[in-house]
């Protein structure tokens, strides 16, 4: 395994690696990584033959109040779980190395980016879709691995791909849980131990809807305020966002004629958390005979 800093080295690595026709894939990542970036990884090693993982904080992507500065790092644990897996090589560069000064282009995607976190974190998106259009130029792979987690991310990056003709598989590999339910996020570090307890309110909050549409509910509107009754029961959290979109274009959903996907963001004491969960409607009973 070799780390790379600079998009030289890496680009120089990748050719010195890959015979012809071999297969590269691609994990990004801002580090701090853990067991759902295992999975990603372990995806990428199961399917490709070259694997290069980047670990970095991505700025452009972080508001002007948000958690740069403190979002957690720790290069040692991110190397060694890397190690464990098997990654081939590293890219770890500096903010600088990634936005030389004078840079001025942007990648957008327009439509997706206006619903759910893209309306509460303006400007969020345009980063994501920079940061991850130069990676994919640099290492240049066939297939790049995205947690569902980040369900409105990873249908964001789809787009720009495809919309941009991008010569690669964005694959989407399963959220990955605690025992509780609770989806694995770098930021869950920040909850203290009482708002770690106070954060199974999250996955109950998704387990409320599903129960509701497996029930028969089919107004997103019942959908939302059972979602918002359940996050009000639990004093150290506040809901910021429930919506139900359309799985591909992420359009909001008023109902549920076909399979919709939830997202929601819950503050739990000063943490942000998102999450997200399908939700499919009750099949109507066959016709008598």
């Amino acid at each position: 395994m070799e780390t790379l800093t600079t998009v030289a080295d890496l680009r120089d690595a990748i050719r010195a690696r890959r015979p012809y026709q071999k297969r590269i894939g691609f994990v990004p990542t801002m580090g701090y990584l853990h067991a759902g970036h295992e999975a990603l990884m372990r995806r990428a090693r199961e399917e490709c033959d070259l694997v290069v993982v980047s670990i970095f904080v991505n700025p452009t992507q972080f508001g002007p109040s948000e958690d740069l500065d403190k979002y957690p790092r720790d290069a040692g644990r991110d190397q060694e779980l890397c190690r464990r897996v098997g990654i081939d090589l590293i890219f770890h560069p500096e903010a600088a190395e990634m936005y030389p000064r004078g840079a001025a282009s942007w990648v957008e995607v327009e439509g997706m980016t206006e619903v759910a976190c893209g309306a509460m974190r303006p400007g969020h998106f345009r980063g994501v879709t920079t940061v991850c259009a130069k990676l994919f130029n640099i290492v240049r792979p066939d297939r790049a691995y995205f947690g569902e987690k980040d369900f409105q991310q990873l249908q964001v990056v789809r787009r720009m791909v495809r919309d941009l003709f991008m010569p690669l598989t964005i694959v989407g590999v399963p959220t990955v849980r605690e025992p509780d339910g609770l989806a694995m996020s770098s930021r869950n570090s920040y909850l203290t131990p009482t708002e770690r307890q106070a954060a199974r309110v999250v996955p109950r909050s998704l387990q409320a809807a599903q129960e509701l549409v497996e029930h028969g509910e089919l107004e997103t509107a019942n959908i939302i305020a059972a979602i918002e009754a359940t996050v009000a029961k639990q004093p150290l959290a506040k809901l910021q966002y429930a919506v139900v979109v359309e799985p591909e274009t992420l359009a909001p959903m008023r109902i549920l004629i076909q399979e919709g996907r939830l997202l929601v963001a819950i503050h739990v004491g000063s943490t942000r958390l998102i999450d997200n969960a399908p939700l499919v409607p009750k099949a109507p009973p066959p016709p008598a005979l």
